[in-house]
This record gives C-alpha cells, structure tokens and sequence, in this order.
C-alpha cells in the first residue's frame, strides 16, 4: 500500500497504561558520550532519570525506511493481496479472520521488527505501539516511533493487523477501504483506546462488540484463528495477541494457548509465542478467566452502534505526527 506524505504539527498529552508490559529494553535507547549514563534530570511530568536516557529522550528522527515505491517488507508482502491479484477465501461465517491471518503472514520473523514499549515516561505524544503509521480518512490514527526502527508493542501491533485486515477484506470486496461500519476517525481514535485499555472494563472485545464489528467469544473452544484476545498473569502482568491455537495436555484439556503478536522483551519482537494458564503451570502464567476473546464477524452481520453507549475516553489526543514520513531512503 502506497501512504501519502505528512507534514503535521502538534504534541499530545501523555496517556495512561496502554502499553501492557512496562519493559522499554527491547529497542534500546542510543548512547550518549558517556556510555548512556546521564547525570539526574526530572522530565516534565516529574519522572527522575538516575540511569539511561529513555528512548523518546535519544532516539534520532529518521526517514521511515522504505522500498521506491514507498512500500515497507510488510507492505511488500501483502501487494498482491491489496491489490486484488490474490483473492483471500472467506470462512463459513464470513468474519475478519482469513484477512487477519494473511495480515501477519506478511511479518518477518527476523527481528527486523523489534519489540519496544516506553513505560517511565510515556510515549503517546510520539509512538502508538505500530511498525508504520495507520491511517484512516485521510488522518494517522496511530503513529509508529519516530526513529523508524518498525518497534511495536503488544496492544498496538494487534491495533496495526486489525486496521490492515479491515482495509483488505473491504478492498478485495470492492468496498471503500477506510469505511468501519460507518465508523468516523474519532470513532476510530477512542476504538484504539479502549484496544489499548485505558479505562475500567476496556479491550479489544469492548472495542470490536461496542462498534457493532462483531462478539465476544465465551467458550473456548469456539475461539479461532484470527480471533482478537487479550489476558492477564500472575505475577501481574498482561499482553494483547492474536489467537493462533490452544495448547492441550495428553487428556485433551486446554492449557494454554499459541499467539502471534509483538512479543515481551528477550524475544524477536513481531511473532508467535505461547503461554499456560497458570491452574496448569504452578500457579504461575496466564489467568485463564481473564480472557477475552473476540471475532471480527462479516460485513453483513454488522450492527448499528450508539455513540452515547460507548465510554468516550480522554488519555490522549489524535494529533499528527510532527516529522515528514513514507519517503525512499536515500541510496
């Protein structure tokens, strides 16, 4: 897919707990001349730095890294599909999950697309949890870091394959591509905040049920590939993924489960991972009643929403990214 370019203005407040694991050490900050260690310094929301400058302190601006046509790997993998020269089947129900798992077949696995979320301090103002930046009416719902590393964070690179795989259903059916069930930017923009669970009772299942896009899943083992899910662990912890399979014992119970997301620190990044519930792992790993589970269902079974039904939530505003994007690396 070909991205227009941007030249926008603006800062953004800084947001509340979206980012899930607050580990920043996957896409580590640049050293400075002393090694990245740097004298005490208070940031403007009254965080003290003793140790490395974080990330949103360090990083270096630069052009996103793409191909002459303004493709990135992941753009490049999935052309064809975009532009209607590989037609993907639709399952018997007819819901989003064929074109959620040709999204992330279109992922390297190499570590080219590393894992980093910014947690002391937030970095909503710069970095939404994207490789690239996600558009929609003609606006970036979500930016991708500034730095262009292609770093993703959990809650935001399944935000990234939803808004891909919507696109993709609604081209390859002809379809205007950023129409969401009639969803405005806005719409848009507080979907990603309750994605990225910004308030009591949010997640991707609330996003997805509450726009009329589709339902919760409750029984296990009607979950499947493709579906939206989200957890929690003990110790206290959580991630966002896109269900892959279950992981059975030898009696064929369901003890965990396989995924495909930006995964913790110390892994690869973008790619499959899996997780025990922890009633089969000694008490520790994913608490199985904290799944949630949700299926982006047919265009046709669509539902009306009602706005003044749906928490608006306020942890950040949609501005633009303020740098110049999607442009060929000089070679």
């Amino acid at each position: 897919m070909k991205f227009p370019l941007l030249i926008a203005g603006g800062l953004m407040a800084l947001g509340l707990a979206g980012c899930r694991a607050p580990r920043s050490d996957s896409c580590p900050a640049t050293a400075d001349a002393t090694g990245g260690r740097i004298p005490a310094i208070t940031s403007e929301n009254g965080v003290t730095y003793t140790n490395k400058l974080p990330k949103r302190y360090s990083y270096i601006p630069r052009v996103y890294p793409v191909d002459e046509r303004g493709f990135s790997p992941v753009d490049k993998a999935l052309a064809r599909a975009y532009a209607r020269e590989e037609l993907i089947a639709d399952d018997d129900e007819g819901s989003l999950n064929p074109y959620v798992l040709k999204v992330i077949s279109g992922y390297p696995l190499d570590g080219s697309y590393p894992y980093h979320c910014g947690w002391k301090p937030r970095e909503y103002d710069i970095y939404n949890g994207v490789t690239q930046d996600m558009w929609y009416q003609g606006m970036v719902v979500a930016k991708a870091y500034p730095d262009g590393s292609r770093c993703s964070y959990c809650c935001g690179f399944t935000f990234e394959v939803f808004i891909r795989a919507m696109k993709l259903r609604n081209i390859q059916k002809g379809l205007e591509p950023d129409d969401f069930n009639g969803m405005t930017f806005n719409d848009l923009f507080n979907m990603l905040q309750l994605w990225y669970i910004e308030g009591k009772g949010d997640s991707e299942q609330r996003g997805i049920v509450g726009y009329g896009l589709g339902r919760a899943i409750t029984q296990l083992e009607t979950a499947r590939p493709g579906d939206f899910l989200s957890y929690s662990t003990t110790p206290p912890g959580g991630h966002a993924v896109i269900f892959i399979d279950w992981l059975r014992d030898a009696q064929h119970h369901i003890v965990g489960l396989k995924y495909f997301s930006s995964n913790l620190s110390g892994s690869k990044g973008v790619g499959y991972g899996q997780g025990k519930f922890s009633d089969a792992n000694g008490g520790r790993g994913i608490l199985r009643n904290s799944l949630k589970i949700a299926r982006v269902g047919a265009i046709q079974d669509y539902r009306p929403f009602n706005r003044a039904e749906i928490p608006v939530r306020n942890a950040y505003a949609p501005t633009q990214p303020t740098r110049v994007i999607y442009v060929p690396q000089p070679k």
